[in-house]
């Protein structure tokens, strides 16, 4: 059957083969049609009336003129009820839900996606809406970025590296700092033998960064050059039993500290289990690995991604799989970090489908699951799945995944407001945090546990645990901790009413470059807040930085603080947003907050 396309990603317009359709007239039936095709649960009729129509005489009634127009060009496409929602039946497609597909599938080809949400249109006739609408655009780009960056990896992991170049070099013209994009280009060229090619690349990236960054080159770059796998003890016979071993082996010098030691003993396992031509054997030792380069060496960049694609590659479609499992919940849990939740939500729905059986596994993928939910301010969500996460973790005696999820779950209700929630679950996570001597997780409870003492006006105990957070941190040297708690070291001498070391701590956080977008936004929020506290002049680059990064990574509740930082500043068309996308969010700690500031209306 002959597909019908809406084209809302660059100039919009509606496509059907060998024939000349009729286009809805009016930039506001392509803003209506948008605006529904992006609401997944629907949206009211007076809501979306008021957003895109707030000086019309009879906005419900110019919202039924345009979609009567939607009704006319558009044959056979359903759009009816309170809340009105978009249906398309066959042969009708549209890109965007294409490219937001939460089934987690390639998204289409992502070479044919290009251009700006709405491309050519403006609305400052409808401020509230141009504000969402910038935001969508953000938010769009961020994916069909990933979608790129994914393409190449699939390619590059199933053999089709000059695939891989195409793709990366697409995804590079979107934006020529992406680290992990120049990665898999550099990666994908090795292996055709292009080695030249790749050396005048990486020279070329240097170049760019230095230039126009100030910044050296990303160390993923130079390592996509002159990774190579080590080479076992030639008399080492390449059976399962080694592989075992060394995977066993690696496992100990992980669990002892030994981190270098560790990956070096996995890496021999990938060689040697690649030579067994065993591909599950294979894909378990990759997907051991990537979780070794996450958990334990802190890497989340294309090197561990590229292991992941292989590892499902080799793996195959065969149902439920421990092995396929965790390495869809380890490419979620990267796109959570790099901010990209709708592709995080793909990867982690395929990951519970996979899992079926395996309670341990499932009790992992639901606190990502959690994890995701409460970055992107789904909050109800969140405490669903983090408690269910804690209650087969308590199943399994995984102590660890227990803690980890009952952490995640006390942020979600300091976030909330609900103090007395959070000391609860935060205490408790320190508890078996103790007794698994897990000190690498600690900064994070203690500085969350702190905040929850500062949200109370307990300012000595918030000082102590907030103080210890950071000193772990940054002994540890991570960077996501590190920001974390000199945000909450900020706040601490905010609420003392000293400004200068408030500000002396946002320098300190925004030194390092978490890997977790949300660390980056959470101190960015704080930034923003103590500057305009102070009348700085770096307050509106902090809050431009804050939106962007809130709009493309979904953030709901961080793009709300952003436009409230706007309104404070003089912003008139962000004060008029703040109520609307606040209400979108229903946080009663965010409407408490919203309520004390200045300039909102």
């Amino acid at each position: 059957m002959a597909e019908n396309w809406i084209r809302l990603l660059g100039p919009p317009a509606i496509e059907t083969p060998g024939a000349t359709p009729l286009q809805p007239r009016g930039r506001k039936a392509w803003a209506v049609l948008a605006y529904l095709a992006l609401q997944a649960d629907g949206t009211g009729r007076s809501r979306t009336a008021s957003l895109l129509f707030p000086d019309a005489v009879d906005p419900l009634g110019a919202l039924r003129w345009n979609l009567s127009e939607l009704r006319r060009t558009l044959d056979g496409v359903t759009v009816a009820g309170d809340p009105m929602r978009l249906v398309l039946q066959p042969p009708w497609r549209c890109d965007v839900l294409e490219v937001l597909d939460s089934a987690g599938s390639q998204g289409g080809d992502p070479q044919r996606l290009s251009g700006q949400l709405l491309e050519g249109l403006s609305f400052a006739d409808s401020p509230v809406f141009d504000s969402w609408l910038a935001d969508q655009r953000y938010r769009l780009d961020n994916v069909v970025q990933s979608l790129l960056y994914e393409a190449a990896l699939a390619a590059l992991a199933s053999g089709n590296p000059g695939g891989a170049v195409e793709l990366a070099s697409l995804a590079l013209q979107r934006d020529p700092f992406h680290a992990d994009c120049n990665a898999v280009l550099v990666k994908a060229l090795v292996a055709l033998g292009e080695h030249r090619r790749a050396r005048e690349h990486v020279t070329k990236c240097g170049n760019l960064y230095r230039q126009e960054l100030g910044l050296p080159l990303p160390s993923e770059v130079r390592r996509a050059l002159s990774a190579a796998a080590p080479e076992p003890d030639p008399g080492m016979p390449a059976t399962v039993a080694t592989v075992r071993s060394y995977l066993d082996a690696g496992g100990a010098s992980l669990w002892a500290g030994a981190v270098d030691r560790g990956l070096d003993q996995l890496r021999l396992a990938v060689v040697l289990a690649q030579r067994t031509g065993d591909d599950h054997l294979l894909a378990e030792s990759l997907v051991t690995l990537s979780g070794a380069l996450i958990h334990q060496a802190g890497r989340r960049g294309a090197e561990v991604a590229d292991f992941l694609h292989r590892a499902l590659q080799a793996e195959g479609p065969d149902g439920a799989s421990r092995t396929a499992a965790a390495a869809y919940r380890e490419l979620g849990y990267l796109s959570v970090q790099r901010g990209v939740p709708d592709r995080a939500a793909g990867w982690l729905d395929r990951a519970m489908q996979a899992a079926e059986g395996f309670p341990d596994e499932q009790a992992r993928i639901l606190a990502i699951q959690g994890m995701l939910a409460s970055d992107i301010a789904r909050y109800d969500d969140a405490v669903t799945a983090l408690t269910e996460s804690g209650k087969l973790a308590k199943v399994v005696r995984n102590r660890r995944q227990q803690a980890f999820s009952e952490a995640l779950l006390g942020r979600v209700h300091l976030l909330r407001g609900d103090l007395e929630k959070a000391a609860a679950s935060l205490d408790r996570a320190l508890v078996w945090i103790a007794e698994e001597h897990w000190t690498a997780f600690e900064p994070f409870v203690s500085g969350v546990r702190g905040e929850t003492y500062l949200a109370a006006g307990q300012l000595e105990e918030a000082a102590a645990l907030i103080d210890r957070s950071w000193v772990m941190a940054e002994l540890a040297g991570d960077h996501c901790y590190m920001a974390l708690a000199a945000g909450a070291e900020a706040k601490l001498f905010l609420a003392h009413g000293d400004l200068a070391a408030a500000e002396h701590w946002i320098d300190r956080g925004l030194e390092p470059t978490p890997w977790y977008l949300w660390y980056s936004a959470k101190l960015l929020d704080t930034a923003a807040e103590v500057a305009i506290a102070m009348g700085s002049p770096r307050a509106p680059k902090f809050v431009e930085r804050l939106t962007e990064l809130a709009s493309r990574s979904g953030m709901r509740e961080f793009t709300v603080r952003a436009q409230s930082h706007r309104a404070t500043l003089g912003d008139a068309a962000a004060a008029q947003a703040v109520p609307w996308l606040a209400k979108e969010v229903g946080n009663p700690a965010l409407s408490a907050f919203l309520a004390a500031r200045p300039g909102h209306r």
